[in-house]
């Protein structure tokens, strides 16, 4: 494509509302952090005079990184929207963060987008992340391009990055993977390396020159023709054998000549099918030009080649109540179906929410019925209410331009939805609706957390849970055996970023603390206590004595309590009262402060007073028994097991292995998975996994991942046992 004549942008940059589904293309933006995402979306949005440039992007620096976090770490942490204009159709580029820690607001981006852009970095390659995003895309058949940036940096290659590509998202079939150009190279310099000036569209067989920042346009030399020959060839027989007519390739063997016009119509639909998958180049403009290298070329392949909202099912949905109902059509007249992609606070407005209108037309000061999404094990209330849309706007970098209407298809920002959460669904009031939810990454790194002061702890619990209501791949615990409150997030930046946005945005300091995992403790062998709880000191005494005898049981038994007491040496109303304080000292553990399970505890004997004996105090001598039953025996720490599922690339999996021998862990098994992943079952205790998600990334370079459930608990080695009580005494 740059094969087809040049528009125009006419009114790009105006928030205008589509009126139908053909008008609109939802394209993200995927790739590693450092590739270029959000200078490519800049050079784009310059292009189609969005922005105006006077030695730079006006409003356009900051058109994806406007969050003050994201300046100040110069990195983007969340899913940002940038509407353009081309040729009459509205784009929506949705860019997105290229780090790990951040994946949940890249399957935003992929919920919301009908093709997918993967930008890669011609100096890095394709890591390991991307080539997963690709594999999830592909099953779902999602149509995609490629991007190759960085082609001035010294070590770029063009043609091996192309190669790359083939290996990495090509799977089967390469040859579904082509360049459409091929860069046409300037003068070395002194280090040798020939800048990019401009591009060969190998179909219509033109030259487009972009030395001077604009796209000029002539013939191939007699030096470019054989390296268009070859390529051209390679790249015709790849898009005919994705055709859809299935007589022109032997037509083309045959000697046919393929005339342009059925060659871009048929790359156009095995793009929009997601059967073929363009490479491209970009780059973009110097100081005081307007097109950067490739992006008119890239427009014309969004616009032409990516399919529309219409061509993309809309997901499944149900009633509130399961109830299944009719899929939906990308229609602006049918019943309306929206999606909270993303939920966001802003200082002025308040909250904001990002919304993929899939069915029906969303408009402003209406009622709409919310349907939460059933994430309660993350800390999210499954919630069913109604609520009135505010304004509609389109963002533009930290502008909010106000939009009339919302048709199926489009994305828009709605004001002051206040139950509105991220994954949430709009729908009619008089057919309310819910979405299937889209997958979302484990959180797996804990993080305790404590009010900073007193004045934090009153405005803790509304900023943790605004939080995790903006950003569901969080998860916020409430942990009662370790008093602790957990936040568990995909990674440290992931975490650094969450107890930034408490202080900044809600204005709550957070102090964190080391992670308790929850223990228990349970008798080795059976033992004897007695407990002695007798006190006179002028009026009402205390007189309470018992024995008890305490046995271990197998695990997952609990606490068991038996009365063997014979001839009322404890009167029959006082029996409960011991075991009511032998399992309120069991709570509270015997040795170590964890709870006391898997024993059967006996009461055997005692004696009480007939005026001084109470409920309070064969409680006490109960507790007192259990103790100096205690101190006699041998008590075991419990710690538990979690079984963990790990999919890691072929060449880690013996980092991994030597890993988990060294976290005390168990390998069940190992299998081949996927393409070249291989899947490790092991059992590690979790004491050895506060940090695995980090480690594992290390590891395997990024390509790791894992789950993990709890199985058990199990016996700590001696030695551990050993170094943990003598930690917890000095912390004590």
């Amino acid at each position: 494509m740059g094969d087809k004549a040049h528009t125009p942008p006419g009114s790009a940059g105006r928030a205008t509302a589509p009126e139908h589904p053909g008008a609109l293309r939802n394209v993200v933006l995927v790739g590693p952090s450092g590739a270029g995402k959000t200078t490519l979306v800049e050079a784009l949005a310059l292009a189609t005079g969005a922005v105006q440039r006077a030695g730079r992007v006006e409003d356009g620096a900051a058109l994806s990184d406007h969050d003050a976090i994201e300046q100040r770490r110069h990195r983007s942490v969340q899913l940002s929207l940038v509407p353009l204009e081309w040729d009459g159709v509205r784009i929506n580029l949705l860019d997105t963060p290229g780090y790990a820690d951040f994946v949940g607001e890249l399957r935003a981006g992929l919920r919301a987008a009908d093709a997918a852009l993967f930008v890669v970095s011609a100096a890095d390659g394709v890591d390991v992340p991307t080539r997963a995003i690709w594999a999830e895309c592909a099953a779902v058949g999602m149509p995609r391009a490629i991007v190759v940036t960085h082609l001035d940096a010294s070590r770029s290659d063009f043609g091996d990055m192309t190669r790359q590509c083939r290996e990495a998202f090509g799977g089967d079939d390469p040859d579904a993977v082509l360049p459409l150009y091929l860069p046409v190279h300037g003068t070395p310099g002194a280090d040798g390396h020939a800048p990019v000036t401009g591009l060969i569209g190998l179909l219509s067989q033109r030259v487009y020159a972009y030395g001077d920042g604009r796209r000029d346009e002539r013939g191939p030399t007699d030096a470019e023709r054989p390296r268009i020959e070859e390529a051209r060839g390679q790249l015709i027989e790849g898009i005919i054998a994705e055709s859809e007519d299935e007589t022109l390739m032997d037509r083309y063997l045959g000697g046919e000549e393929v005339d342009l016009g059925t060659l871009v119509r048929d790359l156009e639909k095995a793009v929009a099918r997601g059967v073929f998958h363009p490479v491209l180049a970009a780059a973009p403009a110097p100081p005081g030009a307007r097109h950067g290298l490739g992006t008119l070329e890239l427009l014309e392949l969004v616009t032409g080649g990516f399919p529309t909202p219409a061509e993309h099912p809309p997901p499944e949905v149900t009633g509130p109540d399961g109830a299944a109902r009719p899929p939906l059509s990308c229609d602006p007249d049918g019943p309306l179906a929206a999606e909270v992609v993303k939920t966001s606070s802003d200082p002025y407005v308040g909250k904001i929410s990002l919304v993929r209108v899939f069915s029906g037309t969303l408009r402003p000061d209406t009622t709409v019925h919310v349907s939460g999404h059933g994430l309660a094990d993350r800390g999210h209330e499954d919630h069913d209410v109604e609520e009135r849309v505010g304004a509609l706007t389109s963002p533009f970098g930290k502008q909010q331009r106000p939009l009339s209407h919302a048709v199926a298809g489009d994305l828009a920002c709605v004001a002051k939805l206040s139950r509105a959460e991220t994954g949430d669904t709009l729908s009619g009031r008089r057919d309310p609706l819910l979405m299937r939810p889209w997958e979302l990454p484990d959180p797996l790194l804990p993080v305790a957390v404590r009010a900073h002061g007193r004045a934090d702890e009153d405005k803790l619990s509304q900023g943790l849970a605004r939080l995790v209501a903006e950003d569901p791949t969080m998860r916020l615990e409430h942990n009662a055996a370790t008093r602790q409150v957990v936040l568990w997030c995909l990674g440290e930046a992931h975490r650094d970023v969450a107890l930034e946005r408490l202080r900044t945005r809600y204005g709550v300091r957070v102090d964190t603390e080391p992670h308790r995992v929850a223990l228990r403790e349970t008798f080795a062998a059976p033992a004897t206590g007695r407990g002695r709880h007798v006190k006179q000191s002028g009026g009402h005494g205390q007189f309470a004595i018992c024995e008890l005898r305490v046995e271990p049981l197998p695990a997952g038994s609990g606490l068991e309590f038996a009365d063997e007491v014979v001839g009322g040496a404890v009167p029959r109303q006082f029996v409960p009262s011991v075991e009511k304080g032998v399992r309120s000292q069991a709570a509270r553990g015997v040795v170590t402060g964890n709870p006391l399970v898997d024993v059967r505890v006996t009461l055997l004997d005692g004696k009480a007073h007939s005026v001084d004996s109470s409920d309070a105090a064969f409680q006490t001598a109960g507790a007192l028994a259990l103790r100096e039953a205690a101190a006699a025996a041998s008590v075991l720490l419990l710690e538990p097991f979690a079984e963990l599922t790990i999919e890691v690339p072929d060449d880690h999996v013996g980092a991994v292995l030597s890993d988990l021998a060294g976290r005390r862990g168990r390998v069940l098994g190992t299998e081949q998975s996927a393409g070249t992943m291989t899947r490790v079952r092991a059992e590690v205790p979790e004491l050895e996994l506060s940090r695995y998600a980090v480690d594992l990334r290390s590891l395997s370079h990024g390509g790791g991942r894992f789950t993990r459930a709890h199985v058990r608990h199990e016996p700590m080695p001696p030695p551990v046992a050993t170094r943990f009580r003598e930690g917890a005494a000095n912390a004590a």
